[in-house]
């Protein structure tokens, strides 16, 4: 274990699957957190195989398992076993967090519902994720990031052009995205238990965090306001937000204000459309947004993107080119941001991504590997109490694989 962190110290049960969940007790562990894992025997977690499926990326390592389970300890135990009911109390009592996203109906059954959990440590913080919430007539329905937390919440809808169908969104980004609601959860409730000593029970679920996502177009639903129709690129709600494409092909996505056209119309070398009365403010551009988009279509048109960077650099316009994710992967601002740290034992992944939460004069744990499946029974059933005719008892119960 590197030098003390935030949370050395702080014991946490992961006893979840797939992202959102586990990426949550990710960035506790990234913090100097002691996170066990818990897996059942076999295949484990289904996340150990999303690396091979497609969409995602081919490679030989499986790096969506080591991104989301890096730093933590992994133990292999049959929750429907009744000889696991009592490793899993005593893992309960160790911790300080557990964390869960089995559905209701089956964490129970499983020994995982917060009652039984809070029976077994009152003072701990049980943390949970569903798809669409704890009450309502959804409630018990699977969800993903891809169902719950894009489709539902109408940010899929909304991140389409006019005209197109709506795609499939960057799968796992809905995921992420509420691994940091369920950290910040566990962060205050923690903080709550500093000043009260209470145990409590947090959680969201993906629909909450796709709403927040999409929250400026929600909250305008919900305050009467009247849409705007789909981004239709040739004639967008404002040109100055709008992508445009270089003469070198690559696209860029500008944005920018009013306040910035006086230097947008140097920078295309038109400083007479500051004097058109066609684009006098923000009512201007959107009422002949054909024309101005037209303008500076052309206008970006007629240099490759190099030029365009430091001529909007220059004038202080914002803007960022879109890139592709491997060219994000090669960013040199994400190494200089430590955005992507180094990956320690994984071979063919010399590099993985830092979670976005940061304390300043803090160091992070460096990034270690994701467990084998059951990598470290024995230690943990050891540090429980466990002696070793109780382990292989365990085992041939069938709480816990063969030895």
């Amino acid at each position: 274990m590197a030098a003390e962190s935030v949370f050395t110290g702080l014991k946490v049960l992961d006893a979840s699957s797939f992202i959102a969940a586990p990426a949550a007790a990710t960035v506790l562990s990234d913090f100097g957190a002691d996170v066990i894992k818990i897996e059942p025997p076999g295949r484990g977690d289904p996340q150990r195989m999303l690396s091979s499926v497609p969409p995602s990326p081919r490679a030989d390592a499986n790096y969506g398992w080591h991104l989301t389970n890096r730093n933590k300890r992994g133990m292999a135990i049959n929750l429907k076993s009744p000889a696991a009911t009592e490793v899993l109390k005593r893992l309960v009592q160790w911790a300080d967090v557990v964390i869960t996203n089995f559905p209701h109906g089956t964490r129970e059954r499983l020994h995982l519902g917060y009652d039984e959990v809070a029976g077994w440590n009152p003072s701990v913080v049980y943390a949970d994720i569903t798809g669409y919430g704890d009450a309502g007539p959804d409630a018990g329905q699977p969800g993903f990031d891809v169902t719950a937390a894009w489709s539902r919440s109408g940010l899929l809808a909304s991140t389409r052009d006019a005209g197109a169908p709506p795609t499939v969104p960057v799968w796992g980004s809905g995921d992420y995205m509420s691994a940091i609601a369920i950290y910040a959860a566990i962060v205050t409730a923690l903080y709550r238990r500093e000043r009260t000593g209470e145990g409590a029970s947090v959680g969201t679920s993906l629909l909450a965090a796709g709403i927040w996502a999409t929250g400026t177009l929600v909250a305008g639903a919900l305050a009467g306001g009247t849409p705007f129709q789909l981004h239709d690129r040739t004639a967008p709600a404002n040109p100055l937000s709008n992508s445009y494409r270089t003469a070198d092909g690559k696209w860029f996505m500008l944005a920018a204000s009013s306040s910035h056209w006086p230097g947008l119309t140097r920078v295309i070398g038109h400083p007479e459309l500051l004097e058109d009365p066609r684009f006098a403010g923000i009512e201007g551009f959107a009422e002949n947004s054909v024309a101005l988009t037209g303008l500076l279509d052309a206008g970006f048109r007629s240099q490759p993107f190099a030029y365009w960077k430091d001529a909007l650099t220059r004038e202080r316009v914002t803007f960022s080119l879109i890139q592709s994710p491997e060219e994000a992967a090669r960013d040199p601002q994400l190494r200089a941001n430590d955005i992507v740290v180094p990956m320690e034992g994984v071979s063919g992944m010399e590099y993985t991504i830092n979670a976005p939460v940061n304390v300043r004069g803090v160091e992070k744990v460096p990034a270690r590997r994701a467990p084998d499946l059951g990598e470290h029974n024995d230690e943990i059933l050891a540090e429980l109490g466990f002696g070793p005719a109780e382990i292989a008892e365990l085992s041939a119960q069938g709480a816990i694989p063969p030895r």
